[in-house]
């Protein structure tokens, strides 16, 4: 047989499509992938945290008496001070006109819905470890807009739902077990 020999312009050009190739993959899986994986969606209204400082976290976001908790608050929550518009933004009207008066309720995208398969208890780790709230949660004191809600298109989920790799940090740091179990019903 008739041995080959590729010259040094060959295996030259070999390694400039294999770099190219190489950097279009990496290009592709940063860049094009994400921003294809994920769309971009706006809260039905521009609710700010930091416009409601005089109540505190708890006068909507509370454990019931079971233990369990509220979660996003419901709209006759949002009723109890906004039946009537509190001033004359364009948002608090559509708040008391769109869902208050009509008696509906409003379609919140959650930054950190988890999966189903995932049984978290905010009892567990707020009153019984003293956890707070921003060490999972963003802080939402001083945020003068609403940030972002990307969706995965495929899950569904927000960009922002925790990943279980920080519930398995912050149990490795405090010893408490990372049995799967523990988390997964």
């Amino acid at each position: 047989m008739c041995e080959v020999k590729k010259s040094a312009s060959q295996r030259g050009i070999g390694i400039i499509a294999f770099l190219a190739g190489f950097i279009g993959a990496l290009l592709v899986g940063w860049v094009v992938f994400p921003n294809v994986l994920y769309s971009t969606k706006t809260q039905p209204i521009a609710f700010l945290h930091s416009s409601h400082q005089d109540s505190d976290c708890q006068d909507c976001h509370f454990f019931r008496e079971d233990g369990s908790y509220s979660g996003l608050p419901k709209l006759e929550k949002c009723a109890e001070c906004h039946a009537e518009p509190m001033g004359d933004s364009p948002e608090e009207k559509k708040l008391v006109e769109e869902y208050i008066q009509q008696e509906r309720e409003i379609p919140w995208l959650v930054y950190a819905w988890q999966p189903d398969n995932v049984y978290f208890s905010h009892a567990a780790h707020t009153q019984t470890q003293g956890i707070e709230c921003v060490r999972c949660h963003r802080d939402v004191t001083k945020e003068t807009k609403n940030p972002t809600f990307k969706e995965n298109r495929l899950t569904g989920y927000s960009s922002k739902t925790m990943k279980m790799v920080e519930c398995e940090k912050c149990h490795a740091e405090r010893g408490a077990s990372n049995a799967c179990h523990v988390c997964h019903k």
